[in-house]
């Protein structure tokens, strides 16, 4: 039985299917436009060209489904597919994408047939009521309290090496910042080296300043700060960990106490750039091309097109920037060239990997590009007969570390914290991590008092499926999610710290994860 079947080949639909690739599972596009049939196509993806509207032609195309995705981007269309969709398939899941500009009678047709409704418009009116009352409300008010409260610019800095996400992320914030009257910049530590990035920032021309580090006086402009996609200062970035924070917005669960005036972590969604999508609508703000072509590049980037850790919101934030957003632009930033020293790293890789069962290992010495390393971790993984890569390259003194897995039960973002946040710093998700360590850290010196790389490779290795074998205890994500946000102390609202739970445990420094999609490392860095 399909388990994914979609109707349609509308704006949105586009979007969610293109080169979706699940593993194990299969996805069928029933579309009678003929003009995008060859842009649907992609890896266990089958497209069949027939009427979706019309049953007898559905039922001819797909006798069965588990789950219907409505597509179109014409209201009564949908209303019409979903209509048929029922009829073919009365025991699916079918969610119907409103289309753009629907009337009440078009949300109330698509509604009857429909279980769950993706509905931009209906999505905001019903945030307009919870901004005058509701939780949404409060925490509308109270960020906008702390933006005017600062007394001169902020800066919104996104982590070091930054990817699609956290860019997008600090853009909208500032933009966000700049309606209400504060003056804000983009900011961001390190560099900007993943080809994708770069297409995104240059084809967008997006304002972006880069932060020195080593200039004592380069923070000195700014009167407040503000983080997105990372929640604490001098943790996967270069401010001083002592420096007062006013905003957070995040997505990933805490790993230390996080001190703002303002924080928003809510890591129910898939991406900082859904919540920041969703402060547009709780703001009244009509988002411009370039901001919702930048949250939906970020959206999809961190949610794999819609195939990992996705919630509903991000959907919902995803069909809302898809009227506004620059979809051309987006198919050019994701065809960049591929750097020969990207190439260079895939393929030193391939030369000194080591496989242990299903995990495969490899050293590639020293990197000109870190990107290139998580980018080397994916194309591994297409192997046969692996389900997890862990790729180390050296540079600048500092050993970068890579993982993948699928198909495994394995969770890498805990086994890399076991192996290697006592000597640096590691974190990530249960599929993607990466992890950071000083060479300093790791005593492989040799008579010279250098370390050499084998002994910097048995060292790396020999940690890795040490933590292998102690396991961690792994805790069932429902859980995670309900307790993350109790785990650390958050400030309250009149300033004093709440206490974590009784025998709570602080797992390390954490850094935001290593998270990219199969074809590439676009975040720039692991945390």
């Amino acid at each position: 039985m399909v388990t994914r079947l979609v109707l349609g080949s509308g704006a949105v639909c586009q979007a969610l299917v293109d080169r979706a690739v699940e593993s194990g599972r299969s996805l069928h596009v029933v579309t009678d436009d003929a003009g995008r049939t060859d842009t649907l196509r992609g890896d266990n993806r089958k497209v069949t060209e027939r009427d979706p509207a019309d049953p007898e032609e559905l039922e001819a195309a797909q006798p069965s489904a588990e789950v219907v995705f409505v597509g179109s981007d014409d209201p009564s269309r949908n209303a019409a597919i979903a209509r048929a969709a029922r009829t073919v398939y009365p025991g699916a899941m079918i969610v119907a994408y409103t289309g753009y500009r629907p009337t009440d009678a078009d949300r109330r047709r698509i509604e009857r047939h429909a279980d769950r409704l993706i509905d931009p418009g209906a999505a905001t009116a019903s945030r307009v009521l919870d901004v005058v009352s509701g939780e949404t409300g409060e925490r509308t008010r109270k960020l906008r309290r702390t933006l005017r409260a600062v007394d001169g610019p902020i800066a919104v800095v996104a982590h070091d090496n930054p990817d699609p996400d956290a860019i997008a992320s600090a853009l909208a914030l500032a933009r966000l910042a700049g309606v209400i009257g504060v003056d804000a910049q983009a900011c961001y530590y390190g560099e900007i080296t993943h080809q994708e990035n770069r297409a995104l920032v240059n084809l967008l021309d997006l304002d972006l300043r880069q932060l020195d580090a080593d200039d004592p006086d380069h923070l000195e402009e700014f009167a407040g700060f503000a983080l997105v996609d990372h929640s604490r200062a001098g943790v996967n970035d270069q401010l001083p960990e002592d420096l007062p924070i006013d905003v957070v917005v995040d997505h990933h669960p805490p790993r230390g106490p996080v001190d703002a005036e303002f924080v928003d972590i809510r890591s129910t969604v898939g991406a900082t750039s859904t919540l920041l999508t969703e402060y547009f609508a709780e703001f009244g703000v009509e988002i411009d091309e370039t901001v919702a072509t930048a949250l939906l590049y970020g959206i999809r980037i961190d949610t794999w097109d819609f195939s990992r850790e996705v919630a509903l919101s991000d959907f919902e934030a995803a069909g809302t920037l898809v009227p506004h957003a620059d979809v051309g632009l987006l198919e050019r930033v994701e065809s960049p060239s591929i750097s020969g020293d990207t190439l260079e790293t895939v393929a030193g890789a391939i030369r000194n990997r080591e496989q242990k069962g299903s995990i495969l290992t490899s050293f590639v010495g020293e990197l000109s590009d870190r990107d290139a390393l998580a980018q080397a971790a994916d194309r591994l993984l297409d192997m046969e007969g692996v389900t997890t890569t862990v790729v180390f390259g050296l540079l600048d003194g500092v050993v970068y570390v890579s993982a993948r897995a699928q198909g495994s039960e394995l969770d890498l973002g805990e086994t890399l914290r076991l192996a290697y946040n006592r000597i640096g710093s590691a974190g990530g998700h249960t599929d993607m991590a990466g992890a950071q360590i000083p060479v300093g850290m790791l005593a492989t010196a040799d008579e010279d008092g250098e370390a050499t790389n084998d002994a910097i490779e048995s060292v790396l290795r020999d940690r890795f499926f040490d933590a292998l074998r102690e396991r961690p205890f792994e805790l069932p994500n429902e859980y995670l999610s309900a307790v993350s946000e109790f785990e650390f102390p958050l400030r309250s609202e009149d300033g004093h710290e709440d206490l974590a739970p009784e025998g709570s445990i602080e797992a390390g420094s954490g850094v935001a994860s290593d998270r990219t999609p199969s074809n590439g490392e676009r975040d720039g860095g692991d945390e």
